[in-house]
């Protein structure tokens, strides 16, 4: 037997031990190890860590405090073009009938051939989106693919607003996770997962060249999250 017969000799068998049944270990018990919660509260955490990772939370105390957060962050900007999604707290707050009220272009996601998608939100200076979850452990974003409100409304405007209520925050990336395993609890099962689940902590970065922070390159450069009960 050459080398190259013994080398694969090896091979063969490692992946014969590999794949048989009830070699490998357990995994951990959580609690023991990854997991951290949230704390004891899940809104301040979630808040710091988003601060942490260059994010701009806000607590609103009703609708018009969200609303009136929406519109500093539009004439902050001077933006006059903005891609919204559908539904969800969107639709509670009418964001889309209030920016048109103030003259704005407003680009509502389920009036837009999905063929044009990529061209409307390019064009677009700031992107308004419902979001699935929010991880306080991370200060993460999670936003689940749809059909009417498309992942590049997170990704391509400059400027990414996320609305949410506390009750989407979720306490651990664990935590998310579980919802979509099919080994979760049988009194509960599984969510179907999106075609794209997106997890964003932050704005974007990137370090690649000379290994200096620079924001903003592959995607939005602002992450505003702004917290509501309607």
């Amino acid at each position: 037997m050459n080398s190259r017969e013994a080398f694969l000799q090896r091979v063969r068998v490692a992946v014969t031990e590999g794949n048989r049944a009830g070699t490998a270990p357990p995994l951990p018990e959580r609690g023991r190890v990854g997991y951290q919660g949230a704390g004891a509260d899940p809104v301040e955490r979630f808040c710091t860590e988003l601060t942490a990772a260059g994010g701009l939370p806000f607590l609103a105390a009703d609708r018009s405090a969200a609303w009136q957060k929406i519109q500093d962050i539009v004439q902050a900007h001077r933006a006059r073009k903005i891609a919204v999604g559908c539904g969800g707290l969107l639709a509670q707050l009418d964001v889309a009938g209030k920016l048109r009220a103030e003259g704005l272009d407003v680009l509502v996601m389920d009036a837009i051939p999905a063929a044009l998608f990529r061209d409307a939100l390019f064009a677009a200076e700031i992107g308004i989106s419902n979001i699935e979850y929010l991880i306080a452990e991370t200060g993460s974003v999670v936003m689940a693919t749809q059909p009417n409100e498309p992942r590049s409304l997170s990704l391509l405007p400059p400027v990414h607003i996320a609305v949410a209520q506390p009750r989407q925050i979720l306490p651990d990336l664990f935590d998310l996770f579980d919802l979509y395993s099919p080994v979760a609890d049988l009194a509960q099962p599984a969510l179907p997962p999106p075609s794209c689940l997106t997890l964003i902590t932050g704005p974007s970065k990137t370090g690649d060249i000379e290994l200096k922070l620079v924001t903003g390159v592959h995607g939005p450069g602002e992450l505003h999250v702004i917290l509501c009960d309607p």
